[in-house]
């Protein structure tokens, strides 16, 4: 099987951010980055389909120069080689941008299935996998827990609300979007560190024209506050308040 797979670079989630002068984006170079996690989960999920059925695994990406980081960090846990479509441009672009600046190099390769996270960590819309499919003109399916291959068809596990799960089977090639959780992650060897060195990463032009669809207006940090409320009566009393107030004003009975 011929597999890619999409990540991403996002700020890490310790680090407290700093936005920009004009609030609209975080400040670069006061920030620290990581592969973004649902889609170490979707690498992983590649992996283990790649040493069952064999083939390989090329990881693809779209971002600054800096995103180089994150594919060495991927190629180093075994993915085998790289696809990276260079531009500063795409540094906090949307999904559609994202998905219009991969498509054309990955229609290229012919991919036999297609994995994503589910979402990143920075932005969360979960729409890039989806785009990406109708860019290339495959089949999807999104929150996957389970993935299966038999010959040409694929059989899934999505999860649904409440404790429900869907088994859906479709044929490939396709696309997944990989919720966290799916499996154990690997981390890179010294083995595999030192051997990323000599994998390829092919860089790709940015396609002419895109424009992103989407435009942050402004980013605020969250405020924390505190209210305290007393409640008056006898213990019966307040004890029947509280749980009128719990169930119809904070909703969380």
């Amino acid at each position: 099987m011929k597999i890619a797979v999409c990540i991403k670079q996002v700020p890490t989630r310790e680090w407290q951010p700093r936005l920009t002068d004009d609030k609209r984006w975080v400040r670069d170079q006061d920030t620290s980055y990581e592969m973004n996690e649902p889609d170490a989960y979707a690498l992983e999920e590649a992996l283990r389909l790649r040493e069952k059925h064999g083939g390989e695994v090329v990881v693809c990406s779209a971002g600054p120069a800096r995103v180089a980081s994150v594919i060495r960090e991927a190629l180093a846990r075994g993915a085998d080689r790289a696809l990276h479509v260079e531009a500063e441009e795409l540094a906090a672009s949307d999904a559609r941008m994202l998905a219009d600046a991969l498509a054309p190099a990955m229609a290229e390769e012919a991919f036999d299935l297609v994995l994503t996270g589910l979402q990143s960590d920075d932005q969360g819309h979960a729409q890039l996998g989806v785009v990406l499919a109708e860019r290339l003109n495959i089949p999807h399916s999104t929150i996957i827990m389970e993935v299966q291959v038999d010959g040409g068809t694929l059989r899934v596990k999505r999860e649904l609300e409440g404790g429900w799960f869907q088994h859906v089977s479709m044929a490939l090639p396709a696309l997944l979007t990989i919720q966290s959780g799916i499996n154990q992650l690997r981390y890179a060897t010294l083995k595999g560190i030192m051997g990323a060195k000599k994998k390829e990463i092919r860089k790709v032009a940015l396609p002419a024209g895109l424009q992103p669809s989407q435009v942050v207006l402004g980013l605020s940090l969250p405020t924390k506050s505190k209210q305290t409320q007393m409640i008056a009566g006898s213990p019966a009393e307040a004890a029947k308040e509280l749980v009128r107030r719990l169930r119809e004003e904070a909703r969380v009975l």
